[in-house]
């Protein structure tokens, strides 16, 4: 008789938050002087519970200057203290901050995205007039690199042992901001040429930012976790209006197959900022 399968936590019963708090600010934040807020180490904890239940197919890990090995440590603390996550991938790109992925959604969105047509990819190089979507040249070029990611995904998924498996990708001649941004699950992403920098022409554009949040009681009465934030320029919303619906319809979907969180919003608004950051 072969090793007795690891038991799994049991799904949706009520989370410590105190074991929360402690798994982030000492798994990684060790042997800094930077102190994770309490509050923002639930957020966490909620953000990938939000990965872990199907809300996104990603999440791109800003806190800190945590590596995979640190968030490795950190996923198996949030696995003892109950928060039960399926199957998880950490990628890795050059030292970009790592991806938390759910691998299943995140190869269907890449597929879906190199089925897509047109291609969900917005142009906002610094050469431009206004955004506009990108041509079908530009638009092939960075579907060759999606297809190359989702090969890597496959094969990584493939060599996969235990719950949580990591990998390195090259990304070679990638532009990361537009594959993150599929990755992330956002109805479009943001491109522009590499040639021109990391300068954008969305200054003083009028963009339309959606935010999706979602209450979180298993962690915490009243916690607010925010799943995406997101912009799309207000130009071509309406052309990208099949688009959205789509990808709203979709959310909704996933959202009423889970019970982890309640109280689903879907925000926006018109924003007009002197810089955008990409």
């Amino acid at each position: 008789m072969g090793p007795a399968a690891e038991a799994e936590p049991p799904a949706g019963r009520a989370l410590s938050a105190p074991r929360l708090v402690a798994a982030a600010r000492e798994e990684l934040g060790a042997g800094r002087r930077w102190r994770l807020p309490a509050v923002r180490a639930l957020q966490l904890a909620g953000e990938v519970l939000a990965v872990a239940a199907g809300l996104k197919p990603a999440l791109l890990y800003d806190c800190g200057a945590a590596g995979p090995a640190e968030l490795r440590r950190y996923l198996a603390r949030l696995r003892e203290a109950g928060l039960a996550p399926l199957r998880l991938h950490l990628l890795g790109a050059e030292g970009s901050a790592p991806l938390l992925l759910h691998p299943l959604l995140a190869r269907r969105r890449l597929a879906a995205v190199l089925r897509a047509h047109p291609a969900p990819f917005v142009d906002v190089s610094a050469g431009r007039r206004c955004p506009a979507l990108c041509g079908p040249a530009e638009a092939e070029a960075i579907k060759d690199h999606l297809a190359a990611l989702l090969a890597h995904l496959g094969a990584a998924e493939a060599a996969a042992t235990g719950p949580v498996s990591s990998s390195e990708v090259v990304p070679a001649g990638w532009n990361l901001c537009t594959v993150v941004g599929v990755l992330l699950g956002y109805p479009a992403a943001y491109a522009f040429s590499t040639e021109e920098g990391a300068e954008n022409c969305l200054a003083l554009t009028p963009l339309r930012v959606f935010t999706v949040q979602a209450s979180c009681p298993r962690i915490r009465d009243g916690l607010r976790v925010q799943i995406y934030s997101f912009s799309i320029p207000e130009s071509i919303c309406a052309e990208l209006k099949e688009v959205l619906d789509a990808w709203c319809d979709e959310l909704k979907e996933a959202f009423s197959t889970q019970n982890d969180f309640v109280d689903l919003r879907i925000l926006s608004e018109v924003v007009c900022l002197p810089a955008v950051a990409l």
